[in-house]
């Protein structure tokens, strides 16, 4: 599973005069992905055509629009792309300004997947894996020992450190039992560790 490298990016293809200005956006629900479709609308208004296609939840959820190029043409191939390329949580908007010369079915299947394809190899992906979420709750004595380490491991994302009576690790690990036991070892069985869920990590 693969994700989008940069948070956002733009490319443009010209086929036949025509301009294919692709739109990457990396998105964290359906919720999001229309409201930024609806934006997009807004702002480029004065386009021909805003085609669209998104990926969710490891490619289980997939939409995709033609917005009036005929049917199959335009969204579609742009939603084969996104799954080629074994993306997630990945909206692609192609907004089209119209040149002047019909490309055809086959010519738009090419276009606006071409623009899609373009625009990742642009934006550049990243691995991305769902790891377990834990909350490490330690006494102060040794929690500066204990995030120092915490953070050079390669197997553990420290997400947020809060002060309290106690000091709490808000952490992602590759394999929960391994760190848990290994916490256990650093603060001499005194940590607290509770299972929060999972979260997607970048590798």
């Amino acid at each position: 599973m693969r994700g989008l490298a940069v948070g956002s990016s733009v490319t443009e293809t010209v086929v036949n005069r025509s301009r294919f200005v692709c739109s990457l956006f990396r998105v964290g629900s359906e919720a999001e992905a229309r409201e930024r479709i609806a934006a997009h609308r807004r702002e480029f208004w004065e386009a021909t055509h805003h085609c669209t296609a998104y990926v969710f939840d490891g490619g289980r959820i997939a939409r995709s629009n033609d917005d009036g190029e005929p049917a199959g043409t335009a969204g579609l191939p742009m939603l084969e792309v996104l799954r080629g390329r074994d993306l997630t949580d990945t909206l692609a908007v192609v907004t089209r300004y119209f040149g002047g010369v019909k490309l055809g079915a086959g010519g738009l299947v090419r276009a606006y997947g071409g623009a899609v394809s373009a625009a990742v190899d642009a934006a550049g992906v990243v691995e991305l894996a769902v790891w377990p979420r834990l909350l490490v709750r330690v006494d102060y004595g040794v929690a500066g020992s204990l995030e120092g380490l915490l953070r050079l491991r390669e197997d553990v994302r420290l997400a947020h450190v809060s002060f309290t009576d106690v000091v709490t690790f808000d952490l992602a690990c590759a394999d929960a039992e391994l760190l848990a036991a290994w916490v256990a070892g650093q603060s001499a069985g005194a940590a607290e560790i509770e299972p929060a869920g999972s979260v997607r990590v970048e590798l």
